[in-house]
């Protein structure tokens, strides 16, 4: 597991927006919610897979206070004779070198049988759920100037723009449609970064004798790394956007367990907590689109989700999450009228006409920098129209790499003349 650099402060600081959602540092194991015992394996675990650790470096590893919590373990496992002190690069004790006794190898052996989870200290499932419900998503408001700047990158017609406004306010679902190149995964995408302010999750959740893995570096951004006054198990992050397509299954909205390291991975929803999920292309997964809309009657109705860990017992978590579901299709032609009432904002996007089209267009060539035309936009119209093919906010974009590749190829520059255009419409259109 990547781990975040601690940042050591001289004095102390003030608590950035990024920091302010993280709880305080535990100051005793039972503000942990762990036992001694499950610490201690973590520990033994580390040492076993590296030899040898300073007591700085241990509590760098398990996030948790050394002089507090740590300490007492690390002398607790000497005494025991499970661990050695190697040696020490200075008096402090965090500087002592352990490294793990013969006796200390069968007890890491025995913890590696239980689970293979080696890194940060989880929290419990208790502190987790506390956590979300403490910095939900349904708080959260934009105004129509937000959102008109946040989609500036976007030609988007202004009554789009105000039907989104409320979806977004309502931190509930949505339901996103219309034909194929419009943008509807630009827009779900820009709805994460109007989700103000950061939220914390944790490295692994404890439940029982259960671990669930939750900070996925592929799905959130960290935004800071916590000092030494933070419970450094939380992970300060940007408000996460996690993206799922036609390969999303029933098993993937549930938890995932690993046979080999005996430890269970968060579902995408849980991992999109706090943030967007995007279904895109909806209708398209191998389940059907009932199926999948079935799972989320609970989640969508109560604001809860249950999950089912390897030994058979349910849990219950927060679904707090804008779930979003992106579709070329119209929403009556996947679902029935109790489906399309549960997902509660269902907004329609248009292909462009040809005045947006222009404007895409000269977007795209100044981004490209190609001099635009404005009758470049209508030679691609007309050339579509004759063969009767929509245009789409997308074309202008592919249309150019098409005409760059065109022009390298001629040993042209790059410009909007019609040769150019026409080579490009036609190794890109396909008549309807």
């Amino acid at each position: 597991m990547a781990l975040l650099e601690r940042v050591p402060q001289l004095a102390p600081a003030a608590t950035s927006s990024a920091e302010a959602p993280a709880p305080i540092a535990p100051v005793a194991i039972e503000e942990t919610g762990l036992t001694q015992a499950f610490i201690a394996d973590l520990v033994l675990k580390i040492l076993y897979q590296k030899g040898q650790a300073t007591a700085a470096e241990l509590a760098d590893v398990i996030c948790l206070p050394l002089p507090k919590i740590l300490q007492g373990i690390l002398e607790f496992l000497k005494t025991e004779h499970f661990v050695e002190v190697k040696g020490s690069s200075g008096m402090a004790a965090a500087t002592y070198v352990y490294v793990i006794a013969t006796k200390g190898q069968e007890r890491a052996r025995e913890a590696f049988a239980k689970n293979g989870y080696v890194g940060a200290a989880p929290v419990t499932l208790a502190a987790y759920v506390n956590r979300v419900r403490a910095q939900t998503i349904g708080s959260l408001q934009v105004t129509f100037d937000e959102i008109r700047k946040a989609l500036t990158h976007l030609v988007l017609p202004e009554k789009t723009l105000r039907q989104l406004g409320p979806a977004i306010n309502s931190g509930r679902s949505i339901f996103l449609f219309g034909p194929p190149g419009t943008g509807k995964s630009s827009i779900a995408e820009t709805l994460a970064t109007m989700l103000r302010g950061s939220i914390v999750l944790p490295y692994a959740i404890l439940v029982g004798q259960q671990l669930i893995r939750v900070f996925d570096p592929s799905r959130h951004r960290p935004l800071v790394a916590l000092d030494a006054r933070f419970d450094r198990r939380w992970v300060p992050v940007a408000r996460p956007f996690v993206e799922v397509g036609g390969e999303l299954t029933l098993e993937d909205l549930d938890l995932t367990f690993d046979e080999n390291s005996k430890v269970h991975e968060a579902p995408f929803q849980m991992k999109a907590s706090g943030g967007v999920l995007l279904i895109d292309d909806f209708g398209r997964q191998r389940a059907s689109p009932e199926m999948l809309l079935n799972r989320w009657i609970v989640p969508l109705d109560r604001d809860v989700d249950f999950l089912t860990l390897s030994d058979g017992r349910k849990i219950e978590v927060p679904f707090d999450v804008l779930l979003v579901f992106a579709t070329n299709r119209t929403p009556s032609s996947l679902v029935d009228e109790a489906f399309l009432r549960r997902i509660q904002y269902k907004i329609e996007v248009k292909p462009p006409t040809e005045q947006e089209f222009s404007e895409i267009l000269r977007r795209v060539c100044e981004t490209q920098k190609i001099t635009f035309y404005p009758k470049a936009a209508e030679w691609i119209a007309a050339y579509a129209r004759e063969r009767n093919i929509p245009l789409r906010s997308c074309h202008p974009r592919d249309l150019m790499q098409h005409l760059g590749a065109a022009s390298r190829f001629l040993l042209k520059p790059a410009e909007l003349t019609p040769e150019l255009v026409e080579l490009a419409c036609e190794t890109y259109f396909v008549p309807i």
